[in-house]
């Protein structure tokens, strides 16, 4: 699937959209380039889990927690992570494997061999300063 949007807040409404018909146990893999809209998808997409918090991207930080009713949400950043060895010290693989967890890591497209197959695969695309190209892959809307 394919979307172009026109905005960052349509950008973020697809997110929230999303966010609304996630299952515990999802992952999704964001990738793009810096300023292609990963962060400001994901939060919509944190709203639409019911997450009130700030959400910034935790680059620093590699992980973020939120909690919303008996949802995890995890939110990771690869961006500084140089080495695929290096995810395992994240856990990511106990992220993924949380029963209870929703998973969305930006800068997926750095070591694309630790996501299980099942993963939503995101690309973003920075088109100009208002329009973003989201092509979404293994993403069945209900």
């Amino acid at each position: 699937m394919e979307i172009i949007t026109k905005s960052s807040q349509q950008t973020q409404n697809l997110g929230e959209k999303i966010g609304l018909d996630l299952k515990p146990g999802t992952i999704i893999a964001l990738s793009g380039d810096l300023g292609s809209g990963k962060t400001t998808f994901l939060k919509g997409l944190a709203k639409g889990l019911g997450i009130k918090k700030r959400i910034v991207s935790p680059t620093f930080v590699f992980v973020k927690q939120y909690f919303v009713g008996k949802i995890n949400f995890y939110h990771a950043d690869l961006y500084r992570i140089e080495n695929p060895k290096d995810t395992q010290g994240l856990g990511l693989k106990e992220l993924f494997e949380d029963p209870n967890g929703i998973t969305a890591v930006e800068w997926a497209e750095k070591f694309p061999e630790v996501f299980p197959e099942e993963t939503i695969k995101m690309n973003f695309t920075y088109l100009n300063d208002k329009e973003r190209k989201i092509v979404i892959n293994n993403y069945n809307s209900k």
